[in-house]
Order: structure tokens, then C-alpha cells, then sequence
């Protein structure tokens, strides 16, 4: 892994916001839902006009606005309930990533969640064909890469893990890499999902699910003992356990940070009280990544910023990061090299420039 101690100081202002915006990157927790931008949404609901979500792009910063985490639940169901039909699903996947070729993201692990889909009546193959299709346009119209993670929305239980197992393995699109659980921690303990997770890592599926961004440590064990975490979505409360700090470490197993979206669902109070720098400074390796960008009124480019301001990083210090990113997906060694590569290129061409 490469080493993003704080350089010779931070890059500030412009220069920082232009080297992020042309840096080549990889992102590996967003979610497909959760990405649709404000064009995005309002021309879905515009489709669907029974729908509570505004078609009026302008009126969707307010309508994106979160009390706590479970209005937050609340209104991403709502996004959730724009998606009907096969072409819906086509849309919505093809033009997350056009949003992402704009922020030169050059690969993504776009976390899905079929179960929501097909619980509402879309068929589940037509699920599938409509995301291979739009991921095999992204990579061939766009240049982007899309790989996927089947999550778990835990607040629907164990029937949404049985669904959710059978669709991965029944059904298993090309794409798909990893397995999830996401949706409210409290209230769903980890450990309950294990058989589950157990057959998906035995069909060769990498385990990623949320834990310990609204609960404690102890979610954050569980989920690396009882699913076999090779990644931890979000990890905040870590920084409460100096052991779990050190295990983090010791064993190289990455966090997928997402600071703007602690803040906007009141996981974190605020960016400076964020424990990023803390996590780093315990020599536990960090992505960061937007997670739901528009909902949260942000993007890839802009978590970077945030993230260089709160570990002091200059621009080396940043490509850095991103060549963590990439390390530590589940892209071929062919991809990574790759995107590594481009990743030096341009960091060298900004420096002699």
C-alpha cells in the first residue's frame, strides 16, 4: 500500500479542486440508488408522477434534507420507489455512470440492491439484463468500469438475505463481485446474517458489509468475525476502540470512508470532528468514497477535498489515496496495474506542469 502521510503541506483551494477533478480514480461504496442525481430523479419521478418525490430538480435540495438516519431511510426508499420497471433500472445505471466519467472516475463498485427492485415487481431477470447492459455501455461508451455488490437492506430481515443470496448466486450477473448488508444498524445485529454470508464467500463473492457508522465497535467484530469482512463499510465508531484500531492495522482491512455522509445523517456532528485523521494516524488504511453523492449534496471529487483538508495532504498525499482505492478493490491485477499507472502519469505531468 502506499503511504498517504501528510506531505510537505497541503495543496489549497484551486489547486487542489483542479487536481482532484483530473485525477483518475476508483470508488468502491456507492450506491446505485443513492447516486441518482438531481437530472436523474426528477426525470424518473417525472415518469412516475404519483411518486412524493419532486420532478422539479430545484426542489429536490430540500426534499434531500435529513432530520437523522432513519429520515434518511425514509426519503432513499422513496428514490427507491422510482424504479419499476426494467428501463427504469437501465436509465438509472447508465447515467450514474455518465455522472461518474465527469468526475474521471475510471472504476466503481456501485453497491445494488435487488431486492428492493424486484419486491416490487420487476422481474429478476430483467433486473440483471438491464444493469449488464448498462454496465457493458458505461465501459464502452464512457470508459467507465462498473463492477457490483449485492447488499442485504437489513431493515427488511432475513427474507431480504434469503432473496438477496439467491439472486447472487442464481442469477449471478458477470459483474457482480461482492456481498453487502446495508440499511439501519440499530435494531439489526450483524451476526444473524452469517449463514448467508458464509455461501456467498463460498461461491467466491468478497464480503463488504456497512457496520459501526450509527452503532459502536462491537458492530464492527461482528461483522469481521461473524461475515468475514474483507472491507467495512463506513467504520466511524472504530475510532472508539483502540484494539479495533489496532486489528484494523495490523490486518489490513480496509475502511471505505465516507465523511459528507457521516455529517448528513448526524453520524458525525461535524467534519472536524470526523476520526479520518485518527484512523490514518493508527496506520488503518482508508478509501474515501461519496456514498450516496447527490442526496448528500456531494461527489467523489469533493469527498478527495475534504479528505485532503482533514489529513493535511498535499497532492502526492492524495494520489496516494487513490492508489490505496485501487489496491484495495476487487478489480483483476491487470485493472489495477492499469489504473495505478494512470494515476502516476498524472500526478507526474501535474507536477512538471
Amino acid at each position: 500500500m502506499t503511504d498517504i502521510a501528510p506531505g510537505a503541506g497541503p495543496a489549497t483551494g484551486g489547486g487542489m479542486t483542479e487536481f482532484v477533478a483530473g485525477l483518475p480514480k476508483a470508488e468502491l461504496h456507492v450506491h446505485h440508488v443513492g447516486s441518482a442525481s438531481p437530472r436523474i430523479v426528477a426525470e424518473l419521478a417525472a415518469r412516475h408522477p404519483d411518486s412524493a418525490v419532486p420532478a422539479d430538480p430545484a426542489a429536490l435540495a430540500d426534499y434531500f434534507s435529513f432530520r437523522d438516519f432513519a429520515h434518511f431511510i425514509q426519503v432513499y426508499l422513496s428514490v427507491v420507489d422510482l424504479i419499476r420497471d426494467a428501463d427504469d433500472v437501465r436509465l438509472l445505471t447508465f447515467e450514474v455512470a455518465r455522472d461518474m466519467a465527469r468526475q474521471n472516475i475510471r472504476y466503481a463498485e456501485l453497491t445494488v440492491t435487488p431486492f428492493s427492485s424486484v419486491r416490487r415487481g420487476i422481474p429478476d431477470q430483467a433486473f440483471m439484463e438491464a444493469i449488464e447492459d448498462a454496465r457493458k455501455s458505461a465501459e464502452a461508451e464512457l470508459g467507465v468500469t462498473l463492477r457490483w455488490c449485492f447488499d442485504i437492506p437489513g431493515e427488511a430481515g432475513l427474507t431480504s438475505a434469503e432473496e438477496t443470496l439467491r439472486l447472487a448466486l442464481k442469477l449471478r450477473p458477470e459483474g457482480l463481485v461482492s456481498f453487502g448488508l446495508g440499511g439501519p444498524e440499530i435494531g439489526v445485529p450483524r451476526p444473524q446474517f452469517k449463514p448467508y454470508f458464509d455461501q456467498a464467500r463460498a461461491a467466491g463473492l468478497h464480503s463488504v458489509p456497512h457496520a459501526g457508522e450509527t452503532t459502536g465497535p462491537q458492530t464492527i467484530w461482528d461483522a469481521l468475525g461473524d461475515l468475514g469482512a474483507e472491507r467495512i463499510g463506513h467504520g466511524t465508531s472504530a475510532a472508539q476502540d483502540p484494539r479495533l484500531l489496532d486489528h484494523l492495522a495490523e490486518h489490513r482491512i480496509p475502511l471505505e470512508v465516507c465523511p459528507t455522509s457521516n455529517i448528513a445523517t448526524r453520524a458525525v456532528a461535524t467534519l472536524e470532528e470526523h476520526p479520518i485523521r485518527q484512523m490514518v494516524d493508527a496506520g488503518v488504511l482508508v478509501t474515501v468514497n461519496s456514498d450516496d453523492p447527490p442526496m448528500f449534496g456531494t461527489d467523489l471529487n469533493t469527498e478527495y477535498a475534504v479528505a485532503a483538508r482533514l489529513l493535511g495532504l498535499d497532492t502526492a498525499g492524495v494520489a496516494a489515496l487513490a492508489k490505496d482505492a485501487v489496491a484495495v478493490s476487487f478489480q483483476d491485477d491487470a485493472g489495477k496495474a492499469r489504473l495505478a499507472a494512470e494515476i502516476d502519469a498524472y500526478t507526474a505531468a501535474w507536477r512538471s506542469a
